[in-house]
């Protein structure tokens, strides 16, 4: 995982085989599904359950989340809000439940056979105050100052450069407006042959950041009231540890890393 072309292609590969896959699991999800293994491990940060939330469309849920973001997302009636790395749109009809019939919902992934399968889901919704772009999240396809609320689910982790990412969000809202993301990050030293890993990149883990540094990203990009609404700690199955990581790795990983959680964060633009 040496540069961003390469984190992208990873990502992008992996991502594009759970889109085709019928089981709909992934990397936030089972590690099967993620790195393309016969195994039945399952990462314990799968988001929270979506079955009794108003919009909620089984299809469109391909268990690649670690929380749940429109939880504290705050949006209204008539917001226009921005899902980063919508997938195959589970967030995106749960916010437009939200935002109802005078609000708009656009969801933003890189792999085109996510965006396929959004549409298709779409399609069947029968929506027409959705849209799917395909797109960077570090170059957005989104108007300047043009977005109420973006929202983003377990995908940030995902991006090479977050300091872009932090810096597109910006641009694209609102004065005043605010996102709210659910990510994953870190407390103490990730070894560096966990860190090289492909598959727990893909697999929402080893790009994430220090939990401090995250949060103070988020405030020099400009963001103020940068609030943690949802922590949960993260515990990776000793299976998945072995399968990717030498003994010696593992052993430094136990001893290095404090902790993984999943958290969901808001802040507002000033």
């Amino acid at each position: 995982m040496e540069n961003h072309d390469s984190i992208k292609k990873t990502v992008k590969n992996k991502y594009s085989e759970i889109a085709a896959s019928a089981k709909g699991k992934g990397c936030c999800g089972p590690i099967a599904d993620c790195c393309g293994t016969n195994s039945n491990i399952e990462f314990t940060m799968i988001g929270d359950d979506y079955k009794s939330i108003d919009g909620y469309v089984p299809e469109a849920d391909l268990g690649l989340g670690c929380g749940l973001p429109t939880e504290f997302a705050g949006i209204k009636p008539g917001d226009v809000v921005v899902d980063l790395g919508s997938g195959a749109g589970n967030d995106v009809f749960i916010a437009r439940n939200l935002v109802s019939e005078s609000g708009k919902v656009i969801g933003v992934d890189m792999t085109e056979a996510m965006i396929e399968k959004a549409n298709q889901n779409k399609s069947k919704l029968g929506y027409d105050n959705v849209e799917f772009r395909l797109g960077d999240i570090e170059n957005l396809p989104v108007d300047d100052s043009s977005i109420d609320v973006v929202i983003s689910n377990c995908v940030l982790n995902l991006v090479p450069d977050k300091r872009k990412a932090f810096s597109e969000i910006y641009r694209i809202l609102k004065p005043g407006a605010h996102f709210c993301v659910s990510d994953v990050v870190i407390e103490g030293e990730m070894p560096e042959e966990f860190r090289r890993s492909a598959e727990l990149y893909a697999g929402c883990v080893t790009g994430s950041l220090q939990l401090d540094e995250y949060i103070e990203l988020i405030r020099q990009t400009g963001f103020g009231n940068v609030e943690i609404k949802k922590t949960r700690r993260i515990d990776l199955p000793e299976e998945l540890l072995e399968k990717y990581l030498s003994e010696q790795a593992r052993e430094d990983y136990k001893n290095s890393v404090k902790g993984i959680y999943s958290i969901t964060v808001v802040a507002s633009k000033k």
